[in-house]
Order: C-alpha cells, then sequence, then structure tokens
C-alpha cells in the first residue's frame, strides 16, 4: 500500500473518485486548486483525499473518497490517519465538513472526530440539485473536528 501527492496538472484525472465524495463538479472545481490532493494505491487506485492548509494554521478534509468496490475495508481510515499525519501541528486541528448522514458522521467519529460547528442551509444554497444520502436530503454542513 503506498500513498502519493498528485501533481498539480493531474488532479482532474482524479475526477470521478472525487465526485464519490462531492456530488457537485463545480464544487470540487472550488478547492481543487488550492488542495493537496493525495491518492492510495493497493496494487490499483483505492481511495482519493483533499487537503487544505487554512492560514490559521488549522486543516481540512475537503474530499475523501474511496471506490465502490473497495469501501469498507479500511482505506477511508487510512486516509485519515495520513492526512493528520502530514498536517501534524500542536494545538491545532484537522475539520471535515459533512452532511448528515448516518453512515459519514459516524465514519467520521470513529476516526476520532468530535462535532465543531454547522453551517445551516449549506448544500440548498450552494448545490444546483438536491444532495440525499441514506435517504434524506442534506441541508446543513456538519463541520467534525480532530487534534493533530
Amino acid at each position: 500500500m503506498r500513498i502519493e501527492r498528485i501533481k498539480e496538472e493531474c488532479k482532474r484525472d482524479f475526477l470521478p473518485l472525487l465526485l464519490i465524495g462531492d456530488e457537485d463538479e463545480g464544487m470540487i472545481g472550488r478547492y481543487l486548486g488550492r488542495c493537496e490532493l493525495y491518492a492510495l494505491y493497493d496494487e490499483d487506485l483505492r481511495a482519493v483525499c483533499a487537503l487544505t492548509r487554512e492560514e490559521s494554521g488549522d486543516a481540512e478534509i475537503k474530499n475523501l473518497a474511496v471506490s465502490p468496490a473497495y469501501q469498507r475495508r479500511g482505506y477511508g481510515r487510512v486516509m485519515v490517519e495520513f492526512a493528520v499525519e502530514s498536517c501534524r501541528a500542536p494545538g491545532r486541528f484537522l475539520y471535515v465538513g459533512t452532511g448528515e448522514s448516518p453512515l459519514t458522521l459516524g465514519f467520521y467519529r470513529r476516526c476520532g472526530f468530535r462535532y465543531s460547528h454547522r453551517v445551516k442551509n449549506f448544500f440548498t444554497d450552494n448545490y444546483p440539485r438536491p444532495i440525499v444520502e441514506c435517504g434524506r436530503r442534506l441541508t446543513d454542513m456538519i463541520y467534525l473536528k480532530r487534534p493533530l
């Protein structure tokens, strides 16, 4: 298993997998140019993680996606731990914003993230079509954080 940083000129090649983590190409375009993109390979491509480093010194996972054929095999957790280690800074946090989906929130909680704050109507205000996960329409962005 290996994790590689993706060169700027190759980031869009990973769009099909990034669209699993964020359904809107326009939203991905907002952060793709300013993020560090990492790909996890275990024989073939298994997962991607887009990380931004904020001016505050904190970091944020903007997108974490595992290929459907390899989900629930620990690759997402490996990417989270990689993000924590690569962004480690005392007194700082790693954030992730997600919809109010029990599966996604449960995953991040099991990875050590805790509730930080909520951005009301984020999905309804910023996405052109409704996003539904686990039979529930997403409206608010839920931010979670984990100490680095």
